[in-house]
């Protein structure tokens, strides 16, 4: 009987172990591989800005510049995982970086697939896996 119950005991925190944890270990990553190039859950591309120092934790792009390169925003429960950190903007929002690039998007691209702003200015790159 009692060899029964720590076998039981012994299941039950397993199961409870894989409940709590499971949630965790699948979470989402904020954007997927596609086309050679880093994209949204939509599928929309992601750019990287040159005048972001990569690991500064930080974003330059803000006011007009956020306006059309609109940030890729992590929710306030977010956590970083893998290659994905998580930036302070200068207004207290999070964002997403990549191996410490923070993403955006780009205003004139219309649909998934579109890459209207790679290159813009020299110093707007496509986000690459």
């Amino acid at each position: 009987m009692i060899t029964n119950l720590r076998r039981l005991a012994a299941v039950v925190a397993a199961v409870g172990f894989v409940v709590f944890t499971a949630p965790a270990a699948l979470a989402q990553a904020p954007a997927k591989a596609e086309g050679g190039v880093l994209t949204n859950a939509a599928g929309m591309t992601l750019y990287t800005f040159d005048k972001d120092a990569a690991g500064s934790g930080k974003s330059t792009c803000n006011g007009p510049c956020a306006a059309n390169w609109p940030p890729l925003m992590a929710t306030g429960d977010a956590k970083p995982s893998g290659d994905y950190s998580i930036v302070t903007r200068d207004d207290g929002a999070k964002q997403w970086a990549y191996k410490g690039r923070p993403l955006y998007l780009w205003a004139k691209d219309t649909k998934p697939g579109d890459k209207t702003g790679d290159g813009f200015n020299s110093v707007w790159h496509v986000a690459k896996p």
